[in-house]
């Protein structure tokens, strides 16, 4: 897929899901501190991010969360999960 029509695509789908806008590269950033937050070790966040140097990874993309977002990560992933009966 051409770039700029992924780009156009991403635009579309968001104001469709009703979320708020954001670039299409903000949403690497998110997943590296996600992986932080997540305490999944560097060079595999390296992988999934597809950098060939770490020091992008962690200086670039990487946010390292306070314990106080930690927890409300956790928070939010039990609510988030799926309930069984």
């Amino acid at each position: 897929m051409e770039p700029r029509n992924f780009n156009r695509s991403f635009t579309d789908r968001s104001a469709k899901a009703a979320v708020r806008s954001i670039r299409l590269h903000d949403t690497r950033h998110t997943c590296g501190s996600l992986l932080a937050a997540l305490d999944v070790h560097p060079r595999i966040a390296m992988q999934i991010l597809r950098h060939s140097k770490i020091a992008v990874t962690m200086e670039v993309y990487t946010h390292v969360p306070s314990e106080a977002t930690r927890r409300a990560l956790r928070k939010l992933g039990k609510h988030l999960a799926p309930r069984t009966s």
